[in-house]
């Protein structure tokens, strides 16, 4: 029989990099925002900045992430291939040592010998590379996959505080967008949360904590070196 039942570590890919793009994307084009308004800028600097701020950041994550990602990728693969010639030199040092691993983890020294035996006769490599390795299909790395969600969320997540930055009057900016920006933040650390089966109240003030700080950084940088209006 089958059975089936799916884990909230196999999101863990996507997730993380769709909640650290959003948050990146809320945070840091907020926090531009309200640094160029807090230095006296006009509405079209501060529009200007957004957009860039915005595109700039998308480009960032997407391609922070894929090198990242992607040098992880290439460390499972080499890993994966020393492995694959090790057990086609040493096959009964292999089966020993897997053995070994299931010894460690409590089963008998014949029984951890058995197991090792039917594992590796159904797929030796991929008995090895799971508990050897520690790399299984939920947790293995997935570049291209990891650049999207990061360049994708960041977008979404950039275009928050930036619509919000358009539709109010300059006069009550730097207040309109810190405090929505601080709701979605909110909001944001609460969906992650309960997608990830963690606290709601924990990962919604998590994120809403050093969201705040950053604001009041940039706010704090923008009046210390702003210009006046004449």
């Amino acid at each position: 029989m089958k059975h089936r039942e799916r884990h909230r570590t196999e999101r863990i890919g996507w997730l993380r990099a769709a909640v650290l793009g959003a948050n990146d994307g809320i945070v840091s084009t907020a926090s531009l925002i309200i640094g160029v308004a807090a230095a006296n800028g006009t509405s079209r600097n501060i529009l200007v900045a957004g957009l860039a701020g915005l595109v700039a950041g998308a480009m960032s994550m997407a391609a922070g992430e894929y090198v990242s990602v992607h040098s992880q990728a290439d460390t499972e693969k080499a890993e994966l291939e020393r492995e694959k010639h090790e057990l086609a030199v040493d096959d009964e040092g292999e089966r020993m040592e897997l053995a070994g691993i299931y010894v460690q983890r409590g089963l008998e020294p014949k029984l951890a010998r058995q197991v090792a035996d039917q594992l590796m006769a159904h797929d030796a490599l991929g008995a090895h590379a799971r508990d050897e390795l520690g790399i299984t299909d939920a947790m293995t790395a997935r570049p291209l996959q990891a650049a999207v969600f990061s360049a994708a969320s960041f977008s979404i997540g950039a275009a928050l505080p930036l619509v919000v930055s358009t539709v109010v009057p300059l006069g009550w900016l730097t207040i309109a967008v810190a405090g929505a920006s601080l709701v979605f933040l909110t909001v944001l650390g609460a969906v992650a949360a309960r997608t990830g089966g963690a606290s709601i109240a924990t990962g919604g003030f998590r994120v809403l904590f050093w969201g705040a700080i950053a604001m009041a950084a940039t706010d704090l940088v923008g009046r210390l070196f702003g210009t006046s209006i004449s």
